[in-house]
């Protein structure tokens, strides 16, 4: 069914690289990516959002940050992102997604996932708590 999703936030440095490699690990043998709308191209993961996913015994290894283009979000069966801004934004810049991009929190009611970036590590916490309960049911209704 979605044998490949792209998961979209602001910088592609916090929120998105987080859930990709959440799904990642849920799905290995699934095409799964992260992008931003105003992406920190070719940067680092921010250093706490490395720093929870640690916490947490998710690695963040290797990312790098890349725009959201029209192109990206067509090679993707299902795009997925953090805020109702996003969802504006990729429907901009890619209006032939828009039907298959959806709430990263989408299954706990539609809600919202907040940009910790310069943040506290509290808040990075709870944001990482957000995409890991949103990611759970992801992974239960997309059969992992």
């Amino acid at each position: 069914m979605f044998d490949s999703i792209l998961v979209v936030c602001t910088g592609n440095i916090c929120r998105s690289p987080i859930g990709e490699r959440m799904l990642r690990r849920a799905f290995p043998d699934k095409k799964i990516d992260s992008a931003g709308v105003g992406a920190l191209v070719n940067h680092t993961a921010d250093a706490s959002a490395v720093k929870i996913a640690e916490k947490y015994g998710l690695s963040l290894e290797d990312h790098k940050g890349r725009q959201f283009t029209s192109s990206l979000g067509s090679q993707y069966s299902l795009v997925l992102v953090m805020d109702n801004s996003h969802l504006e934004q990729v429907s901009r810049i890619a209006p032939e997604v828009r039907g298959k991009t959806m709430l990263f929190g989408h299954w706990l009611g539609g809600k919202e996932i907040p940009d910790p970036y310069r943040k506290s590590e509290e808040a990075f916490d709870s944001v990482y708590q957000l995409i890991d309960l949103a990611s759970q049911h992801w992974i239960a209704k997309l059969g992992g």
